[in-house]
């Protein structure tokens, strides 16, 4: 069951929920054509601790007739809801892309969704963080798509290892 985190009246950090994010992860993939080769993901607060910011950039293996050295970068902030009863985002790339996500919590946690509006024309995205049950400097993360009226397929997922 997915909620949304409350921060209004909460006496805890509002933030705890997302903690688990925080820090610096590297992974990589099979290399194949357009699969990535090297990753990296930075996870941390500005602002005085008011946005969490996360930084991402892989370097994704040449699809034939491409030039080699294809790379994707992005930012997102996550930020929270005017009236502080949620967390909302705003992501953007290297590619033009602009998504504005809803969060939500699983009941198993740590883990968290991120999930663009239904309402907007064109496909809906997903994005899953959640720690490795078996290994907690392990984050797996999932990207679905759905294009308008359809279901979620996944499009890429991947483990990334926290560096110390």
């Amino acid at each position: 069951m997915l909620t949304a985190c409350p921060l209004r009246g909460q006496a805890a950090d509002p933030w705890a929920p997302l903690a688990f994010l925080i820090g610096e992860w590297t992974g990589g993939g099979s290399g194949q054509p357009g699969d990535a080769v090297a990753g990296s993901t930075r996870f941390f607060m500005e602002l005085e601790g008011k946005i969490m910011v996360r930084k991402n950039r892989a370097e994704l293996a040449a699809r034939p007739g491409e030039n080699p050295g294809n790379v994707h970068e992005d930012l997102m902030i996550v930020y929270p809801k005017a009236g502080g009863s949620a967390f909302i985002a705003d992501y953007f790339d290297n590619e033009g892309h602009v998504i504005h996500y809803s969060l939500s919590f699983p009941g198993k946690q740590p883990s968290v969704v991120f999930e663009s509006d239904s309402a907007a024309a064109g496909p809906r995205f997903r994005l899953v963080y959640a720690t490795d049950p078996s290994d907690r400097g392990i984050l797996v993360n999932e990207f679905w798509i759905a294009r308008p009226g359809g279901e979620f397929r996944m499009y890429l997922s991947g483990k990334l290892r926290k560096k110390n």
